[in-house]
């Protein structure tokens, strides 16, 4: 307990008018000094999580003999899992931990997940995913709370702030990407795992090091209890967190039980949204939270296509592209886990400064619409996916040219739609409900991660000996059918947007 002791530790008296919240939010200049320390943990948390989710699907074929059906099936689980978990560990930051010791017990638990599948890649890798899971869940949710606050309720900077941070978040997931599945495939499963868990090390020692410069940023929420009552619900959460592996471990071995882990809590949670929408006397606010739930259901949609970047497209760039890309020897796979990271980082300041741009001529369109091109854009991605066909040899592999383009137009949906969802639900809720909205988002993109997996496990073949050619057309086939159901779901968006515009009220 030491350790954690020093994590919520608040500076000494003769460091804390320094290190006071109003003096870290009266930064000068356009980024406070605590983002940069906030930014590094961030960056090497995303190496580890982007470069262990482009090897999952790959390795489990590989290492675990599982069929292309049966991998994209636990891929999507594992997923889910993730962002399920990633809820229940912000509600105990939120009352319980406080974001300091929820991000330090989340970032030893994911690498200790870590640490044993690099030891035992094949008999471990199911109990190490679980604590991996875990560990997610606790640091996930945290650190983006922190950079919140850094900055006052209305500061401008704070989207500055939050856009350099989100490339610190990309720039991880290009590394990540490039270094496990470089290490997976040509030096051993272990390395990528054990570079995985010293990244994780690195994230974690960054954050113990520099956790003095946030002044009361991220303490416990349980400071004004006496030691011994909060030291005993802390051990608790810890305690409830690590008894829940066994039940983690099941439903990822067994994805039956997951189906019914999905079935089950997506009514329940739908059924208790009514149950507190009828409790809103506000007409105004009634509205405002509907149009919330409308962009959460269009998210599942979005994320569910979006994240067969990790499952279906994984295995198909696994085996079906060739290693030439504009002239040079490259990894398909290598290109499947770190193209959208790196064009997010070279296009979001373009795309900002287009925002900008449009808005001085009043011609920007409006966050509805933003949302609605979102999709058409995937589309035109997954159109791009099912081209490839066209290119293909006799072999049935194919061009890694057009699979690239591929990802260009992927990522301008993401920076058309991603940035605008988790803001625009955290302003259209009432205050006494931005938990259980931000709970339902969460939910949300769990479910978009579970769909993803049924998604790639539908358009892959039983046999994994079959030919190349099959697999080349029963995936894109797959593709084509998204590029169909997207184009839709863009339209319909950008249909509606009137009404979901009237029902936001205010809001922009």
């Amino acid at each position: 307990m030491a350790n954690e002791q020093l994590i919520d530790q608040v500076p000494s008296s003769n460091d804390g008018d320094k290190y006071s919240l109003a003096n870290i939010q009266d930064f000068k200049g356009k980024y406070p000094i605590q983002l940069w320390f906030l930014f590094l943990t961030e960056m090497w948390e995303r190496f580890c999580f982007y470069g262990m989710r482009g090897v999952l699907t790959i390795f489990m074929v590989d290492q675990l003999f599982l069929t292309d059906k049966q991998s994209n099936l636990k891929y999507g689980a594992i997923q889910a899992f993730v962002y399920a978990f990633t809820f229940i560990g912000g509600i105990f930051a939120d009352k319980i931990l406080g974001f300091r010791k929820s991000l330090f017990f989340g970032g030893i638990v994911m690498i200790a997940g870590n640490l044993l599948i690099a030891f035992s890649p094949q008999e471990m890798f199911y109990l190490g995913i679980t604590l991996s899971i875990i560990g997610t869940g606790f640091f996930k949710p945290n650190i983006s709370s922190m950079v919140g606050d850094l900055y006052r309720e209305g500061d401008p900077r704070r989207d500055a702030g939050f856009g350099m941070f989100y490339s610190g978040i990309n720039i991880g997931a290009f590394l990540g990407g490039l270094l496990c599945v470089y290490l997976g495939k040509y030096v051993s499963w272990s390395a990528a795992f054990y570079a995985a868990a010293i990244v994780m090390i690195l994230g974690v020692v960054t954050f113990i090091f520099t956790k003095k410069f946030l002044g009361p940023i991220g303490a416990s929420p349980l400071l004004h209890l006496p030691a011994g009552k909060r030291t005993t619900r802390e051990i608790m959460v810890y305690v409830g967190s690590l008894l829940s592996i066994p039940l983690i471990f099941m439903m990822i071995r067994n994805t039956d039980y997951t189906d019914m882990f999905m079935y089950i809590i997506g009514p329940v949670a739908l059924i208790y949204f009514i149950y507190e929408l009828m409790k809103i006397e506000s007409k105004e606010a009634r509205y405002k939270i509907t149009a919330a739930f409308i962009f959460i259901f269009f998210s599942i949609i979005f994320w569910a296509f979006f994240e067969q970047s990790g499952g279906s497209l994984a295995l198909f760039a696994e085996k079906n592209l060739h290693h030439n890309l504009f002239g040079f020897s490259m990894d398909p796979n290598i290109i499947n886990n770190t193209a959208n990271s790196l064009f997010v980082i070279l296009f979001s300041p373009l795309i900002g400064l287009l925002w900008f741009w449009m808005y001085k001529r009043r011609i920007e369109p409006n966050t509805v619409i933003k949302f609605g091109l979102g999709f058409l854009f995937l589309a035109g991605a997954f159109w791009l996916f099912y081209y490839t066909r066209f290119f293909a040899d006799a072999k049935g592999v194919t061009s890694l040219d057009v699979f690239t383009w591929a990802y260009l137009v992927i990522t301008l949906g993401e920076l058309c739609l991603s940035p605008i969802g988790l803001s625009i639900v955290t302003k259209l809720s009432p205050k006494n409900l931005s938990g259980m909205m931000m709970g339902m988002w969460f939910l949300a993109s769990a479910y978009g991660q579970y769909v993803a997996g049924l998604l790639g496990a539908g358009m892959s073949t039983p046999n994994n000996k079959a030919p190349l050619t099959e697999k080349l057309d029963a995936y894109t086939d797959g593709y084509y059918q998204l590029a169909i159901y997207a184009l839709i779901a863009g339209v319909i968006v950008i249909t509606i947007s009137p009404l979901i515009r009237k029902l936001m009220g205010d809001v922009k």
